[in-house]
């Protein structure tokens, strides 16, 4: 898939963006696409050499450019572990002082677990709930108050479409996503008067390295895309697996003034498996 546009609009100038999960997939290209529009970017992760590599990556892709093409971004890496309150708090604190005042929350931090829901561990359960859902709670909770006493700001949760059809051999996943949709709804719904607006983006089937996980053999992703009656599972109408790029390219769109109007909402970005 194209690259997005080298220097970006400067859609994001003078924005400050923290996103969870930029260690790779949907978080890295999420970080990459709101420095490249011109935001200084809190790039975090727990594992620190993910996000130290994309921060890398993306200085050197900008030393190549003219000058004039340059974005006015920033992207810096932060390491933090969203189940970790005390941590979540200290390092928004540092972002704040270090880059500016959060103007932007992306929360796409996520694992996996499957398994049948009547065999599924305890561990898995919680450990599941701990990222996918209070990882949110946590993150939220540290910037929500700030924004609110701005009265500007925007948060976006990068859910999944198994948060709105049941899925075999997923029900802690699901579940998690479908906790983290509705609280991110409900946080907007009570900052609504303040100015802040909290959105869901919600991925389908998209090229991540927690999506090749699920792929035991080449024919896999065919497989995806064309369905599966015996577990319940529509096709991708579009006929293809989306790239990390297609999600990030929403975020970005519900992050920005041109959604100025937007918040409550759960944008599907799943090809039409949903039916949605």
């Amino acid at each position: 898939m194209p690259e997005h546009i080298p220097g970006g609009s400067g859609e994001f100038d003078g924005r400050t963006a923290l996103v969870t999960g930029a260690g790779q997939g949907i978080g890295a290209a999420v970080a990459r696409l709101l420095a490249t529009l011109g935001a200084q970017v809190a790039a975090t992760d727990r594992a620190e050499h993910g996000i130290e590599a994309l921060a890398a990556d993306w200085a050197r892709r900008q030393e190549k450019l003219p000058a004039g093409e340059r974005s006015a971004g920033r992207l810096e890496p932060y390491v933090m572990d969203v189940t970790d309150r005390s941590a979540v708090q200290d390092t928004v604190g540092r972002v704040e002082r270090e880059l500016g005042p959060v103007d932007l929350l992306v929360n796409v931090a996520g694992i996996l677990r499957t398994g049948a829901a009547t065999e599924l561990s305890a561990q898995d359960w919680a450990d599941t709930f701990a990222v996918n859902a209070t990882g949110v709670f946590h993150t939220s909770q540290a910037v929500a108050p700030l924004m609110a006493a701005r009265e500007s700001g925007c948060i976006v949760t990068v859910g999944s479409n198994a948060a709105g059809i049941p899925r075999t051999g997923m029900a802690a996943y699901a579940a998690s996503k479908a906790a983290a949709a509705m609280f991110t709804k409900c946080l907007g719904l009570e900052l609504a008067r303040s100015g802040v607006r909290c959105n869901v983006v919600a991925p389908g089937s998209t090229d991540t390295a927690m999506q090749r996980g699920l792929w035991s053999d080449p024919g896999a992703e065919q497989r995806v895309i064309d369905g599966d009656p015996a577990t319940y599972r529509t096709g991708i109408p579009l006929g293809r697996i989306a790239e990390p790029a297609d999600i990030a390219d929403a975020v970005a769109f519900l992050a920005s003034d041109r959604a100025r109007h937007i918040t409550l909402q759960e944008l599907y970005v799943d090809g039409g498996a949903t039916l949605r």
